[in-house]
């Protein structure tokens, strides 16, 4: 199978933030000739043909299969199994199925459960440009420059599939990455879902204080940028938590152990070891910080 530079019917189910994204890309690049756009929400789907991120839409996958190159699942991951099993019938011989699931190990178990004779074609993806925004309006031509994308194709899937998928989101500007479903998960436990969790944890403790609404009065730019992130899509990051469960018990029983220790030193008045530990992850956050600025 040759490398396909272009697609020609692009279904997109999800066209929020990362499917809508992906799809402007791609139309900016000259990478895609139509976009069918698929949702649950009709009112989003007339707002995807209204900006121009969907060329077409609908509430029903299985009516496009048939007609789809390459499909985009860019659903929250609790929703991928109903859509690969309503896919299934309709899909032809080498239309290219991708995601852009946040977890990976549990989506390559939904590609072998609900599609085993298309796995051939199936590419596990993860875009890394989450934002707190969703719906079609979040959309955005420039999401993914400069941005990394990571791939784990499943053990059947062809290294041509993969290609293909990997150039496109190349078009979008996008630094490839690739490594193994259970590697994925346990790095993303660590720097993207447990933020999370912590974010919306904090401001759940925060609001039922008896004085939120004072403190909230006086929260400012510490409070906004540390729980930025909480006001993220519930219903994805549940999926996600849930989704990645082991990996992020380990990561909360790791962090359980540094609040004990920061506890301790509080507790001891140790100014030595707490200015110490600030340092250290003040450092630690520079060096990963000057990624973006060489990029920049």
């Amino acid at each position: 199978m040759q490398v396909q530079q272009q697609i020609d019917t692009l279904v997109v189910a999800g066209v929020g933030l990362i499917g809508g994204s992906f799809a402007l890309a791609l139309k900016r690049a000259g990478r895609v000739r139509r976009v069918i756009g698929v949702g649950r929400t009709q009112a989003n789907l007339e707002n995807a043909l209204a900006l121009g991120v969907a060329d077409e839409v609908t509430q029903d996958i299985a009516s496009v299969a048939h007609r789809a190159d390459m499909v985009l699942l860019a659903a929250p991951v609790g929703q991928m199994g109903a859509l690969m099993r309503a896919l299934a019938p309709g899909l032809r011989p080498g239309a290219i199925v991708t995601d852009g699931g946040s977890t990976k190990s549990d989506v390559a178990a939904l590609y072998r459960e609900h599609l085993p004779q298309h796995l051939p074609w199936c590419v596990p993806a993860h875009p890394i440009a989450g934002s707190d925004l969703s719906g079609a309006a979040a959309a955005q031509y420039g999401l993914y420059e400069n941005r990394r994308v990571v791939l784990t194709p499943l053990d059947e899937t062809l290294s041509a599939a993969a290609e293909t998928v990997a150039e496109l989101w190349r078009a979008c500007g996008a630094e490839i990455h690739a490594m193994s479903a259970a590697e994925h998960d346990a790095v993303f436990a660590s720097v993207s879902h447990l933020p999370h969790l912590l974010a919306f944890a904090y401001v759940d403790q925060v609001a039922a204080k008896a004085d939120a609404e004072r403190c909230f009065d006086f929260a400012a730019t510490g409070f906004r940028d540390f729980t930025r992130i909480a006001g993220s899509h519930p219903e994805m990051w549940t999926d996600i938590s849930l989704a990645n469960r082991d990996a992020l018990l380990a990561e909360l029983a790791d962090y359980r152990a540094s609040l004990e220790r920061l506890s301790s030193l509080l507790e001891q008045g140790d100014a030595a070891s707490l200015n110490q530990l600030f340092s250290d992850a003040r450092a630690a956050r520079s060096r990963w910080h000057q990624q973006f600025l060489r990029r920049g």
